[in-house]
């Protein structure tokens, strides 16, 4: 303890005799010696200049000043202070060499206590003593020593600043590809040559930062501790608008990056091996439709069975990859549906003679259906910027239409087609829809619907398809009952009309007449029910029932009276006998006309 406060009593002196000395004519080195002897650099430092300025000739004192810039130069962050560590060993080396130049035998006997800390046992003698060629052989190790480390500490600043520029470098061109695209898809269907060379400098820049900064860590481990050990944390770029836009901090110890190499790679591998091949595919596709179109035009045949062939669902599915609605897709789905709609009016073409008037419904009904996409794909496309959506489809929009005026010019032409056509359709739909509505029997035609009409002809009963039967009024009181088959063709090919009990089925009382009406399963036999809902002045029910044959038409009709409302009627083949039953009575006819019971 007593030591302690001794030195530290010598120390104080020590400063007061030197600031005395600062204020007066000379600074003498035996006072500085006191600091420097005790490692007190940087208070020794502003003293031992000042004695330098007046003193050229203390090769001691440059030795000194030498440990002193060489001291601060190794507490200077060798990143953030590179220029100034470097200059404070370079005036190291100045100050040690002029130490070298000047120190010698006379200068380390004169001032021996000066060059203790080369004191040294003399192997031969055993004596210890100070030597100059062992202070010249550290001095030229120092300086040595200081030179490599200059040239090392350089390397790692220049591979360090590498690193952190091309990062840097990389980041903003990451964010100039970023910035030109709406998303991930955008790009890869926009990507244009200038594209693939951005990406292929993304990547070259991001391999270029990642060698730096080994290299950096490499030259860096040669200097020994150096206050940093940073590591790298790669992350990928799962989110094109999001991912790969922060910086980072090559002073951390955890130095996080964007895998802007990786991300360049996936995007030119889809791009070279995906879209450039799918925009051929797309022209390639364009140029078999239109091969398609000119057939059709030529020969006026149907192409409907090279369309089914040509339909290319690999390509849609293709472009549903990198787009939900792309326009290529839309545009080959209204040339698909023009040369369906042009086609199937080929098709139909060989069923101009029929007299099948269903079938004549079925054909215009499906030429509408291949209408209504044309004009439905052509509409919805006419609503939509194709200027917009064709930025994605340059090299198809381009090779196939020359520009999008001229597309939007070939769509408008077959919307206004569409709408032409549609007014044909529209005249030859409803002209069928009505021929269906008649069976015509020259002069007449009996509806076959119940509504009300202007016809003499009055419905009972339709079975589609198969038969209808009712009451033909010549007057108001005079009618006959009919029965009629209906045919494709709206001409019967069984025909019956009958009398009637007038008195009861007058054309002021039809809504109380109803009418029942079957066949026997082969459909050559027909019976008829005519009946009154009304009761006359007995409480009886008058009815008529027709018996119809397919060969030879009328068998027989018969007036009768029920004393009750007929539910259903019902054939039996193996007698021949027809029920007339409610759901308590009923009488049976026989195959003759005959009532039985």
């Amino acid at each position: 303890m007593l030591n302690m406060i001794k030195v530290s009593l010598i120390r104080i002196l020590l400063f007061c005799l030197l600031a005395s000395s600062a204020f007066g004519q000379k600074v003498k080195y035996k006072e500085i010696w006191g600091l420097l002897s005790t490692k007190q650099y940087e208070s020794a430092e502003p003293f031992l200049k000042r004695y330098l300025k007046e003193n050229d000739d203390n090769p001691n004192a440059f030795l000194y000043m030498g440990i002193i810039y060489q001291e601060k130069s190794s507490k200077d962050d060798i990143l953030k202070q590179t220029a100034r560590s470097i200059a404070n060993m370079d005036s190291a080396i100045v100050f040690y060499d002029k130490a070298y130049k000047t120190i010698t035998e006379r200068e380390v006997k004169r001032n021996s206590e000066y060059y203790e800390a080369y004191n040294r046992r003399d192997l031969r003698t055993g004596e210890f003593g100070v030597k100059l060629p062992d202070i010249q052989f550290d001095l030229e190790k120092k300086m040595e020593g200081l030179r490599e480390r200059i040239d090392r500490l350089k390397m790692v600043k220049y591979y360090f600043s590498l690193a952190d520029t091309l990062y840097k470098k990389t980041n903003k061109l990451y964010l100039s590809i970023q910035h030109r695209y709406a998303n991930v898809n955008e790009l890869y269907l926009r990507s244009t040559d200038s594209t693939l060379a951005d990406l292929t400098n993304l990547a070259l820049r991001y391999d270029s930062c990642i060698k730096a900064f080994s290299n950096y860590k490499a030259s860096s481990s040669n200097l020994g501790k150096t206050g940093y050990n940073q590591t790298l944390t790669i992350n990928d770029i799962d989110d094109f608008k999001r991912s790969g836009v922060s910086l980072t901090n090559f002073y951390q110890d955890d130095v996080t990056i964007w895998n802007y190499k990786k991300f360049a790679d996936k995007s030119k591998e889809i791009i070279t091996n995906e879209i450039v091949p799918m925009r051929d595919h797309l022209v390639t596709y364009d140029i078999e439709i239109n091969k398609l179109r000119e057939r059709l035009s030529r020969d006026s045949v149907s192409v409907n069975s090279d369309l089914t062939k040509l339909i290319d669902k690999l390509l849609a599915q293709q472009l549903q990859k990198f787009d939900k609605d792309p326009l290529p897709s839309s545009v080959f789905n209204l040339k698909i549906a023009d040369l369906q709609y042009r086609s199937v009016g080929f098709e139909n073409r060989a069923f101009r003679d029929s007299t099948n008037v269903n079938l004549k419904l079925n054909l215009i009904n499906k030429e509408s259906y291949y209408l209504n996409k044309v004009d439905s794909i052509a509409t919805l496309l006419l609503q939509v910027d194709l200027d917009a959506k064709a930025l994605n489809y340059e090299h198809f929009i381009t090779n196939t239409y020359s520009n999008t005026i001229v597309l939007k010019s070939y769509i408008g032409a077959l919307k206004d087609y569409a709408q032409r056509e549609r007014r044909r359709i529209n005249n030859e739909l409803a002209s069928r829809q009505e021929t269906l509505r008649w069976i015509v029997n020259p002069p007449d035609s009996i509806p076959l619907f119940i509504e009300e009409s202007q016809s003499m002809f009055k419905p009972l009963v339709i079975v589609p398809e198969k038969f209808t039967s009712g009451l033909h009024y010549t007057d108001s009181i005079s009618m006959n009952g009919y029965f009629y088959s209906i045919t494709p063709s709206r001409v019967s090919d069984i025909k019956a009309t009958f009398p009637v009990d007038k008195s009861n089925f007058k054309l002021s009382r039809l809504k109380e007449v109803k009418s029942f009406a079957i066949s026997d399963a082969n459909g050559q036999i027909f019976y008829v029910l005519i009946y009154s809902g009304r009761a006359n002045n007995e409480n009886k029910f008058s009815a008529t029932l027709a018996k119809i044959y397919r060969s030879d038409g009328l068998a027989w009709s018969n007036n009768y009276t029920l004393n009750f409302i007929p539910s259903e009627i019902l054939y039996k083949p193996e007698t021949g006998e027809l029920t007339i039953k409610d759901t308590t009575l009923q009488s049976v006819i026989d195959k003759n006309g005959k009532q039985i019971k």
